[in-house]
């Protein structure tokens, strides 16, 4: 009986590892796609001549800064979960994909709505683009840093031999 929940303590243990390994994995992706949208958003405003105009539209700067930091670190924790479960549930890949594909429409039906709202025509450029860029950015990061990319890859090179 002993060895049993010496064995279920150590398996304990390392979930609850993985699943600070996804917080801090997730909070520093959230960051980094969060500022890069951000930028982004901050960067067509000024180029257009309407600095912060995207911000004031939806909120202010700082009410807006907060939530979009927030909810883009939520997203990230989320994702970097999925992926890690799906290290052990190879089927919860398709479940990651699938919600990509919701929130990226989601997105897009967002666009247009701001695009009647205040933001014009540039909406799509504002946030499609800033959505799309922090997509690329969270892909690239997650692709060349995470285990899960490495047995992808691995599986690639199987497959060819």
């Amino acid at each position: 009986m002993r060895p049993l929940a010496l064995a279920w303590g150590c398996e304990r243990e390392r979930a609850v590892a993985r699943s600070h390994e996804a917080l801090r994995e997730g909070v520093r992706l959230g960051l980094i796609v969060a500022t890069t949208i951000w930028i982004w958003l901050a960067a067509v405003d000024a180029i257009v001549g309407e600095p912060f105009r995207t911000f004031t539209v939806l909120g202010g700067v700082a009410l807006f800064t907060v939530l979009h930091y927030v909810f883009n670190v939520v997203y990230a924790v989320v994702i970097v979960w999925a992926i890690h479960g799906a290290t052990r549930e190879p089927s919860l890949t398709v479940a990651v994909a699938f919600g990509f594909f919701i929130v990226e429409f989601g997105f897009a039906m967002l666009t247009v709505l701001l695009s009647h709202l205040g933001l014009g025509e540039l909406a799509w450029v504002r946030i499609l683009g800033g959505n799309l860029i922090g997509a690329v950015v969270a892909f690239v990061l997650l692709f060349r840093t995470h285990p899960l990319a490495q047995e992808l890859k691995a599986a690639q090179r199987q497959d060819e031999d």
